[in-house]
């Protein structure tokens, strides 16, 4: 089960949300086409990723920030930039682009910071902008618990899509990777939980005083928890393959 979408446009236009995804998506298909050997390639991330090893002997400190902007793979890439897509735009039509961009980079290093403080002696890089989108994951949730975000849900061959509270799909993530991070000790399955994990509570955290200044609670109930807009609605038409008739 996986978000694909929510029903929460925003006011205005998220330049800085756009820009964070085309960054992104630009420097993977930099690299990806000038470095074509996995060996060089794994030597890349460990010079520009967040080695924890590395940082704790204050070395490459400059990877608490590139290491952002680096992905694994395609699909690591495709899911980060989905979520931000998802829930970015929300936020920074609340902060302000300015303020926006200083809550995903500080999310970003918090989540960072996670990372070493669960393994600080680690020599393997971390890489990937998904503990600066769990701060923003973080940053919705406490304002927005009660948005639709529309879920795919996928059991074997059956394939559904329906729409679920923000609150349930982000406190299910959450849940996962505190479960995940705490059962996979070490190095454990190669994805970093505890970034994750940190980069949501840092987000919960930083947006908590402007949550605060809104009007706390009475803010929830000017719109019933959701974005300060009109809902947008999805409907599934009708095929346009034509029926045929079953034959008796």
């Amino acid at each position: 089960m996986f978000p694909i979408r929510d029903h929460n446009p925003s006011g205005r236009v998220p330049y800085v949300n756009y820009a964070l995804i085309l960054i992104n998506i630009g420097i993977f298909c930099l690299y990806s086409l000038l470095i074509r050997d996995e060996n060089q390639l794994s030597w890349f991330f460990v010079d520009w990723g967040l080695v924890p090893q590395e940082v704790m002997a204050g070395q490459h400190l400059y990877g608490i920030v590139t290491s952002m902007f680096l992905h694994a793979g395609f699909m690591h890439l495709a899911g980060n930039m989905l979520f931000l897509w998802i829930f970015g735009d929300n936020l920074e039509d609340l902060l302000g682009p300015v303020r926006y961009a200083g809550f995903y980079l500080l999310g970003g290093m918090a989540a960072g910071a996670m990372q070493i403080a669960a393994g600080p002696e680690s020599p393997v890089p971390m890489i990937g902008a998904s503990g600066a989108i769990a701060a923003v994951m973080g940053g919705y949730l406490l304002l927005f618990p009660r948005a639709k975000v529309d879920v795919l849900l996928i059991i074997v061959i059956f394939f559904r899509v329906f729409a679920v509270p923000a609150w349930v799909v982000l406190g299910i993530w959450f849940a996962l990777q505190l479960f995940s991070g705490v059962s996979t000790p070490g190095e454990g399955d190669g994805v970093a939980y505890w970034a994750h994990a940190g980069g949501f509570i840092a987000g919960v955290a930083m947006i908590f005083p402007v949550w605060l200044g809104l009007g706390g609670a009475s803010f929830w109930n000017q719109n019933e928890g959701k974005p300060p807009h009109p809902e947008a609605t999805y409907t599934l038409g009708r095929s346009s393959i034509p029926r045929v008739a079953r034959r008796k």
